[in-house]
Order: C-alpha cells, then structure tokens, then sequence
C-alpha cells in the first residue's frame, strides 16, 4: 500500500483520503485517487513494463505505478515538486523511479521507447513526441482538450505509424505546459499561483536580480566575486571561444581571486604541452620545443586579451618569488595535444584519400557537442577507404603525443609531467581511435581526463590548494541539466567537478546577445570576423537582452523565484571555434536549465571579437618576450 498521506502538504494528512484533489502548491494538485486509479487501469500496467508520467507533482501515482511496474521515469516542470517527490521516495525505499526536470510535452527520449505513457495534465492535443515514444503496443493515457472541454483519451500503438484512440469520457487537469502544449501563460496558471511579483515575467525578474557593472575594468566588478572566494574550484566559462569581453572578465576575476582569496593554479581549455610552455614563461624559465598555440585555433589563446594576463601573471610571479612566496602556476586540461593530433590525421588522410579527409575534417567539426549540422551526418557513412587509414592514423597519433610531451619532461615539475603523461599514454589508443569515428565517447571520455587532471592538480599541490578554470560553457555547464544528458548521454568537466567536489565548486557561466566573434566556417578552417546573429526569441540570451541591462552578474541562488523561472528548459547558444550563423539554430543551440546549469550567469549584450596576435616563425622566437612578445 502507498500511504497517500506522505503525498500532501503539511496540515491535509486528514483530508488525504478524500476523492478529491488537493493543492500541492506551484499552480498544481494531486489528482482525486479514482482518477489515479483509472488512468492506471487503462493504462494496463504489467510486472515487467518500463513506464513514463508525464507532470510528477506530489510523487504519488509514480509511486502507485512502481509498485506495479518495473521502472518510472517521470518528468516534472517545477523544480520544488521534483525534489521533494526525491525525497518521498527515498524515505519510502522506492528505488525503481528516475524524477527529472523538464518538458514533459516532449517527453524523456533518452529512456524511450516505453510501454505506457501516463501524462497527469491536460494538453491542447496530443503531442506527437509521446506517441512516437511509445513502444509497439504502448499505451498513452492523457487528457486532452481546449478549455472546459478535456476528455480522457487512451492510445494505443498499433504499427509504426498506426494508432487507435479511445475516449474514457470528461476530466479536468490542470494544463500541460510545454513547447508541443500549452504556453506558461496559460490563464488557469497565473489564476491558481499567482506570483508575489504578478507582473514580472522571467526577463524583469532578472532586471529585478541582476548586479550591474560599468565595465570589467571596474574595480566593482572583480569584488562581485568574492561570493566564491571559498570554493576551491572556480570554473569560468565562454558562450564563443571568439570573444574579447569573456577573456577580459575572466582575467579580471582570476586577478582578484589570487591576489584576494589564495587561488595558486590556473588550469585552461589547451593542451597539456602547450600550456607547460606558457608555464614556464610566466615562472622565468627558458623555452624550449614548438611555439605554444601555434595550431588551429590559433586566436583561441594567443591573442592580446589573453597575453595580457599572462603577463600580469608573469610580473606577479616575479613578486611572489622576491618575497620567497609559491608561483602562480598555469596548466592545460587537454592532455591529448588534441589539435596537434587531429592536424596529424587530417594531413596523413590528405594524401591517401582527400574524400575520406573531408569526411574527417566535417566530423572533427562536430565533436563539440552542441554541433548537429545535417550535412555532417548525411555524409558520415564512412567509406572503406577510411577504415583502412585507422591503424596508421593511431600510429601517427600516439607518436606526435609521445613527441609533445617528452617536450615538456624537464622543467623543475618533472614529477608531474612524467606522471601525467603516463596517464594518458596507457588510454591513447582509445582515446584515438574513439576520436576518429567521433561521438560521445570521445566527449565524454575528453571531459572525465579533464576533471582528472583537476583532481591530480588538487592533490599534487596539497590540501590548500585552488584552481581557476577557463573553458567553453559547454565543459562547465553541469550537463546534467542540458541536451547533452538528456539527448545524448554525455557528462562534462562542470558536472564531474560538482560530483567529485561537491560544496567547494562554482560554475559560472558567460553570455552574449549580439556583436562579433572570431571563429572558423570549418575545423582548420581560417578564422574570421564574424557578426553574432541576435539570440533567438526562445532562448535564455533573449531573456537576458529583454531585461535592458548591458552588463550584469545573475547570482542564481540569490533569489528563490528568479531561480525558479530559470530552471524550465529554454533554448541556450553556444558557439565553439566554428560558427555557422546561416545554421544557428541546428548548429548552435540546445535546451538547457540555467538556473540548475550554473552557480551564476555573467552578461555582456553586445560584445566584440578578440584581437588575434600572429604566430611567430619557427625558431624566431625570444626568450625573454616569449610567447606572445609582451
């Protein structure tokens, strides 16, 4: 028996077994038991069937229908309900229910297909994301139903297109809001919960919240980040790798957070030899091997914003070693040297097989995991010629990484070099040969080497220790709360970072409406100026340029409500070394919860590009103004 009275609000334990509705807050109810009881008739629920509820609220017919099946994945709109039917449920020891955030109008495809579908909220129709979830001989049980007018329907899937309908009579849900149902406007909504600011809809309540700054220059703006002085890793992240204002604010909060709160690492979104170079310029050592940064994408780290806080890093490590204090040291993430190696591949393909090079060079341009041109894919059936290259490219791989890192093996952090480059050695195979064919894999595989490396920085350099994080919103963003997760299955370096360090980590994220950005048509493509097309109406950006304010800092934990709007999924953009403004909407947005996503989202409306700084000639470069001639 599901005791019922754990379902509802402190103060209706007496009214619990009424056959009536009661208020769970949020707008919502829990549904009268006979109308529970016959949507899971009709739904002819079996021991071994694997369930969706649409609209969770209270927990309660998810808990009725674990009880009978073998698994419930439900999806609820209002992060409150979702978290305390969690909770519910582990007090209860009902361990076969999976509870999300989400649009329940479209659905959980990651777990599709399922063998009945249970949505508790009225839709204008049916959405056509439910049926197609549904397995051979699924059963959907929904309200359905503009105004007054809702009947409960019962379908069935009866071939891959083929469905049979059946009305169970008239019903009265509350409405399901969703992108194939109704609108959050929905007058019933703002009629049951009203808001204690009625009139401020997400964009206003952000104007209400945000903490504005003349400019990142601004003394005012590095202090707003005294809030995460106490984390031990503070991850900063970019919505373009193309923007001179992300770079700028980034330097500005890595300044404040060394010289005010005792961070001693900055770690970036580079490769490891590269970054061991820049490491041992700002420590006075001399250089040695290839300039750094000297690969596609080039602008992504050597250009002048970026320089100039190596230099200010520089000149504060000279400080710190007259006063006989520890350096400021500086690390890449990317173990793989991931562009060295794919600029292998692609030359090696070049000339056994231009055909199966372009393929290549399309599908490295995908490995970012918001990219999903269908051109890409449509030519991703890959030949036999490309098959036949797999042992030499791995060859060629393992041994220009074997190359790189043996560069770095002797610069005072020996120790750390070897063993890093030990790590990775004994995974380069795989992580190769995953990285040809793409996919997940390679992402996640990518992202669990970079939240390591963290974690072996972290303990190399003692208990005290703290790290700054510079990487795409995509790598910081817990992905958990994005497309990535719930489409793809992918886990990023934001998410592993709160998993493994839970309470001593902050995400922030970085965001644009409008301006230019320096990026590529296609992987070792030339970079360009390119304008930022204007964020999409349904996205977050647009809610951030709807507010009026040209710079801001949104602290998302700051105010209950501002969290609470944010967290429904919304369209987010994000913009790698490749940017295909005549795309954008397949190419560059996914959905995303903001406010689950983030710690706290930094705001530029309008930004420009970086200025981009020439590479030096191999073996021109000077030892004391190496590497960006500062």
């Amino acid at each position: 028996m599901v005791p019922r009275e754990k379902f509802v609000d402190p103060g209706f334990e007496e009214f619990a077994y009424e056959d009536a509705p009661l208020s769970i807050g949020e707008g919502q109810t829990i549904s009268q038991p006979y109308i529970v009881a016959l949507m899971i008739e009709k739904a002819d629920l079996d021991a071994g069937d694997k369930v969706l509820e649409v609209g969770t609220g209270s927990g309660y017919a998810s808990a009725l229908i674990s009880r009978i099946a073998r698994h419930v994945y439900s999806i609820e709109r209002h992060e409150r309900l979702a978290v305390q039917a969690r909770e519910r449920f582990e007090k209860l020891g009902y361990r076969n229910i999976d509870v999300r955030v989400g649009d329940g109008s479209k659905g959980w495809a990651k777990a599709a297909p399922f063998d009945a579908i249970i949505v508790s909220a009225g839709a204008p129709e049916v959405p056509a994301a439910l049926k197609e979830q549904l397995d051979l001989g699924g059963r959907l049980v929904i309200p359905v139903g503009r105004g007054e007018e809702q009947r409960l329907k019962r379908i069935m899937r009866t071939g891959a297109t083929t469905f049979e309908e059946e009305d169970l009579g008239g019903v009265f849900f509350v409405p399901l809001i969703g992108e194939d149902a109704w609108t959050a406007a929905h007058p019933m909504y703002t009629a049951a919960a009203p808001s204690s600011r009625p009139e401020e809809t997400p964009y206003k309540l952000i104007a209400a919240v945000a903490e504005e700054f003349p400019s990142a220059d601004d003394r005012s703006f590095a202090a707003l980040f005294d809030r995460f002085g106490e984390s031990r890793i503070v991850l900063l992240g970019e919505s373009t790798h193309g923007t001179a204002e992300f770079y700028e604010a980034r330097a500005a909060i890595s300044r404040h957070l060394i010289e005010h709160h005792g961070f001693n690492m900055v770690a970036v979104e580079a490769d490891w030899p590269d970054a061991a170079a820049v490491d041992r310029w700002i420590n006075g050592q001399p250089s040695k091997g290839d300039p750094p940064f000297s690969r596609f994408p080039r602008w992504m780290w050597r250009n002048l914003e970026f320089s100039r806080f190596l230099g200010w890093l520089k000149r504060d490590n000279e400080r710190r070693k007259a006063l006989h204090a520890d350096p400021v040291r500086f690390y890449g993430l990317d173990l793989y040297n991931m562009s060295g190696s794919i600029r292998s591949v692609l030359d090696y393909l070049e000339n056994v097989s231009p055909e199966t090079a372009e393929i290549a060079r399309e599908r490295y341009g995908c490995l970012s995991p918001w990219q999903s041109d269908p051109a890409t894919y449509g030519r991703a059936v890959l030949t036999d010629a490309y098959r036949s290259c797999e042992a030499a490219v791995l060859k060629q791989c393992t041994e220009l990484l074997a190359r790189s890192l043996d560069d770095t093996a002797s610069d005072g952090h020996d120790f750390l070099n070897a063993a890093q480059s030990a790590r990775l050695l004994a995974a380069a195979e795989r992580y190769y040969r995953i990285m040809y064919y793409g996919g997940s894999q390679a992402w996640n595989l990518r992202d669990t080497y970079m939240a390591d490396t963290v974690e072996h920085l972290l303990d190399f350099h003692g208990p005290t220790a703290k790290i700054i994080i510079w990487a795409h919103n995509s790598h910081i963003g817990d992905a958990r709360y994005t497309d990535m997760a719930a489409a793809r299955d992918e886990l990023n370096l934001g998410q592993l970072c709160r998993q493994r360090f839970d309470g001593m980590t902050s995400l922030i994220g970085l965001g644009t409406h409008s301006g230019e950005v320096i990026a590529a048509n296609d992987w070792d493509g030339q970079a360009e100026k390119k304008q930022v097309n204007p964020s999409l109406p349904q996205s977050y950006e647009r809610l951030c340029h709807d507010s009026g304010k040209p710079r801001f800092l949104l602290d998302l934990a700051a105010d209950e409500e501002l969290h609470a709007s944010l967290v429904e999924q919304r369209l987010q953009r994000f913009i790698g070394v490749i940017y295909r403004p005549e795309t954008e909407r397949l190419s560059h947005y996914m959905s995303t919860s903001l406010s689950r996503q983030y710690d706290a989202f930094l705001w530029f409306d309008e930004t420009r590009a970086l200025s981009p700084l020439m590479a030096p000639e191999s073996g021109t470069s000077d030892p004391e103004t190496f590497p960006f001639g500062l």
